[in-house]
């Protein structure tokens, strides 16, 4: 694992979306799982009408709970983190350390690779820490991120403390990625009417 500018070209993790979030009544996370060589991934192991709805499908794509390699958190908020739990070998990634049973790495999450083709980078926008995971895959670069809770944005994220750091992480995201994953609702390619 290091750090790096670029994803390598023939990057070519697989992506799958284990639960899609929602907002309304209830709220769930968007929650990813990425097979990149060893590494085993999860994105965002957060709400969901329950832990079998994140473990099924994570089964299907024949991985165990113990053989997550890593959980990358966007953010802090429990809406997308509080089911970390189930991965009890997993090292655990935010926007500033690695954290794995009573190890605490400090280190920036920009440039960080998981794996080689998952970078991480930092993009503050609805918090402070958000962090965006951008995975090289057959079909291009995906980004899961929290900077859009949806297709639709929203345009202004009423929790987002800097709209300027918002709209700068939205630009930066949208110039690099074919594919985002929101934090809370279906991926989406980016197209001009994308909220910036």
């Amino acid at each position: 694992m290091s750090t790096s500018p670029d994803l390598p070209e023939a990057s070519a993790a697989e992506l799958h979306v284990l639960f899609e979030g929602y907002l309304g009544g209830r709220v769930a996370s968007t929650v990813v799982l990425i097979l990149d060589g060893d590494a085993r991934i999860i994105v965002d192991p957060g709400m969901v009408p329950g832990q079998r709805a994140i473990l099924d499908p994570l089964a299907s794509h024949g991985v165990d709970p113990g053989e997550v390699t890593d959980v990358v958190f966007s953010h802090h908020h429990p809406d997308h983190t509080i089911n970390a739990g189930l991965f009890p070998g997993a090292r655990y990634h935010d926007h500033w350390a690695i954290y794995q049973d009573d190890r605490w790495d400090s280190r920036p999450a920009e440039g960080f690779l998981l794996s080689p083709s998952v970078r991480l980078i930092e993009t503050p926008g609805h918090s402070p820490q958000d962090i965006t995971t951008l995975v090289g895959t057959a079909r291009g670069l995906v980004a899961c991120t929290h900077l859009w809770w949806s297709s639709s944005g929203p345009a202004d994220d009423p929790y987002a403390p800097d709209r300027e750091l918002l709209r700068a992480g939205r630009k930066r995201v949208l110039a690099e990625a074919s594919l985002i994953v929101p934090g809370h609702g279906p991926a989406f390619r980016p197209e001009s009417s994308t909220p910036l």
